[in-house]
């Protein structure tokens, strides 16, 4: 298994910013798949989930409507859209799978793409 994130950056507050999620080596239609991050000082959390079809989406509170999650899987990719940035926003930014809707992460890690928000 291959997942390797794109897309981060140095961003003012307010702007936005599209991550992107490259698997391979996995069926990646039938995995459920989750946006992470951990800032620095802090515990890696869980900020956004989408079911294997991409029907169904679960966000943490802290990025509720200003994130979307969504997933193409004909790419084998999947996308985290950052709008309204805030410098709490900062940190570097993981894909994995994940085993339910707000399930566990599945496997290993990838290097991660950073978002830095400046204020």
């Amino acid at each position: 298994v291959q997942l390797v994130e794109s897309g981060g950056g140095l961003v003012q507050a307010g702007g936005s910013l599209t991550l992107s999620c490259a698997a391979s080596g996995i069926t990646f239609s039938i995995k459920a798949m989750g946006w992470y991050r951990q800032a620095p000082g802090k515990k890696r959390e869980l900020v956004a989930t989408i079911t294997n079809g991409g029907t169904n989406t679960n966000y943490a509170d802290s990025v509720k409507g200003r994130f979307t999650i969504s997933r193409d899987n004909a790419k084998n990719t999947m996308y985290l859209q950052m709008n309204s940035l805030g410098p709490e926003d900062t940190a570097v930014y993981y894909c994995n799978i994940i085993s339910g809707p707000w399930g566990r992460s599945l496997s290993s890690w990838g290097q991660g793409t950073q978002v830095t928000v400046s204020s």
